[in-house]
C-alpha cells in the first residue's frame, strides 16, 4: 500500500537504521469491524524509544511498542492479534468492538 503516511514511516525507519539505530517497524496486516486505522498501516519504534506512524490511533500503540521492543532484542518477528467485545470497546479504545491484526519484525 503505498499511502503518504506509509512512505513517511518507512522513509523514517531507514532514515533512523541508516543512523545505526536498531528498529523494528509494525503493520496492520488485517482488520475487522472498528478500527482506527486500515491494513497497511505501519509505525516503527526504534530502541532507544523513537517512533513514527500509527496502527490504531493510540487505542493499542502503547503494546505494539512493547512488541516492538521485544522483538528488536530477539530478532524474532510477531503476529499480534488485539480484539474486543462491543461490551468493552471503549475501556481499550477501538469504539464499537473489533479487531486488529498487527505484524512487527526487526529491520536488519
Amino acid at each position: 500500500m503505498n499511502t503518504p503516511q506509509v512512505e513517511d514511516v518507512l522513509a523514517t525507519a531507514a532514515m533512523w537504521r541508516a543512523a545505526g539505530e536498531q528498529v523494528a517497524l509494525a503493520t496492520v496486516t488485517e482488520t475487522w469491524g472498528s478500527s482506527p486505522r486500515p491494513a497497511g498501516s505501519q509505525m516503527a519504534v526504534t530502541k532507544s524509544g523513537r517512533m513514527a506512524g500509527s496502527v490504531s490511533g493510540g487505542c493499542i500503540e502503547g503494546a505494539v511498542a512493547d512488541a516492538a521492543m521485544q522483538t528488536i532484542e530477539t530478532g524474532s518477528p510477531q503476529l499480534l492479534d488485539f480484539g474486543i467485545s462491543h461490551e468493552r470497546a471503549w475501556e481499550v479504545g477501538l469504539a464499537c468492538g473489533g479487531k486488529v491484526k498487527v505484524f512487527v519484525e526487526k529491520l536488519l
